[in-house]
């Protein structure tokens, strides 16, 4: 594309976002990404038939942003059971959503992690989490999700058998130092819609957003090196202009092409995959470590959610570990320890497929990380940034944020 209005770096969920409502309103978009697909840290691969999403993730369908652009139907979303499984006391524990599975909560009211008591503050978080407005959410008083949780009355072993391992994998931190008010936004996702992954993987979801942009915005291996005024310079060398450069690479990458803009802390996890002859749980449950200890924090059997992700006849283990461990080998043989004493000898005969060690997986959403609840998209006249790291740290936040930041570049335009 020759003479663009408006350049946009990189092609993950907030870029695309970006370059889409730019695009809308007619605005001639170039959207360039320095890897060979889009998606930015939501990708899918191809490997020996089985579909590995870099990293866990699923996607709730109550995102309020993901409904207005996305197209829920052409995704084909397989849907997680509403609840977990959890392992704790050497036994596998059912938890289950008391509003939408009301005869397997029931049946599980005094067995598994916490109390009665526990099980009526879980209502009570529900409640909490899905009252007044969603706006309204992000202006609450906020402190640690663990004094959150512990303010609410939640006994140590409702924390550590379910709550501590749940939001420690959305949150990717286990000291749960993440704002209250993240927590409640993610909660009231889970309580108000479904957990889903597309039935091809969660790089469908980019691949949509690309598919709906006009032929040529997309430019694929096209690193940007550096970004000045209303230019920027291509790793080859090659130099564009515009009227307006909107960046929307990862939070990292983009301070380094914006002198001035702090780094946020990212949050770490490694995921592993196994192609297994059985599947070790069977249907499509989240399954946690209630235990307090190890390594494991969630397994997910992803070819029991949608069928698609293994070959036939095999099945498809995710396992996450919080944290980098550069070490696979060591983190595999951990893992696998520790799962002979959950599912038996039959992890042995687990195939190793893939380990994706990801530094940069989360933006931390420490308090001071949302206050404000979204930070500035405009830089200065004619720049501007986007991306999970300006709103919230989640897909919902990414596709906002990239919004935000075309409406600011279309208002400065006089669009």
């Amino acid at each position: 594309m020759s003479n663009p209005d408006v350049i946009v770096v990189g092609a993950g969920l907030a870029g695309l976002a970006c370059a889409r409502a730019l695009a809308a309103s007619r605005v001639k978009v170039l959207l360039l990404e320095g890897g060979d697909a889009p998606g930015g840290r939501v990708r899918t691969d191809t490997h020996e038939g089985f579909l590995l999403d870099r990293g866990f993730q699923v996607y709730l369908t109550a995102y309020p942003e993901g409904r207005r652009v996305l197209d829920y139907g052409a995704l084909d979303l397989c849907r997680f059971t509403p609840g977990a499984r959890v392992w704790r006391g050497g036994g596998l524990h059912t938890v289950a959503d008391p509003l939408r599975r009301p005869g397997v909560a029931l049946s599980h009211l005094f067995r598994g992690p916490g109390t009665f008591g526990d099980k009526l503050r879980v209502l009570e978080l529900r409640q909490l989490s899905v009252s007044g407005e969603l706006e309204d959410l992000w202006h609450r008083p906020q402190r640690a999700s663990s004094r959150y949780l512990e303010e609410l009355g939640f006994t140590e072993g409702m924390l550590e058998g379910f709550l501590r391992p749940f939001f420690a994998g959305i949150f990717l931190e286990r000291e749960l130092a993440t704002s209250s008010r993240f927590l409640e936004f993610v909660f009231r996702m889970f309580a108000t819609g479904d957990t889903v992954v597309p039935r091809r993987g969660m790089g469908a979801i980019p691949e949509q957003l690309a598919a709906g942009l006009p032929s040529g915005t997309l430019r694929r291996r096209a690193p940007v090196s550096e970004v000045w005024g209303h230019r920027v310079r291509l790793a080859d060398g090659e130099v564009i202009g515009a009227k307006a450069v909107v960046v929307a690479a990862d939070p990292l990458s983009a301070v380094g092409l914006l002198p001035g803009m702090l780094a946020p802390r990212m949050n770490r996890v490694t995921c592993l995959y196994f192609a297994a002859p059985e599947p070790p749980v069977q249907g499509p449950w989240l399954v946690l470590n209630g235990e307090g200890r190890g390594v494991v924090n969630n397994v997910a059997v992803m070819s029991e959610v949608s069928p698609a992700y293994a070959p036939p006849g095999q099945s498809l283990v995710s396992v996450s570990v919080l944290g980098e461990w550069p070490d696979a080998g060591a983190v595999e043989a951990r893992v696998r320890e520790e799962l002979a004493g959950w599912f038996g000898t039959a992890v042995s005969a687990w195939r190793h497929l893939r380990t994706y060690v990801i530094a940069r997986a989360l933006p931390a959403q420490l308090p001071e990380s949302l206050e404000p609840p979204r930070r500035p998209v405009r830089l200065s006249p004619g720049l501007y940034v986007c991306g999970d790291h300006r709103d919230n740290a989640s897909i919902d936040g990414a596709l906002g944020s990239g919004r935000r930041a075309a409406e600011a570049v279309l208002l400065d335009l006089g669009r």
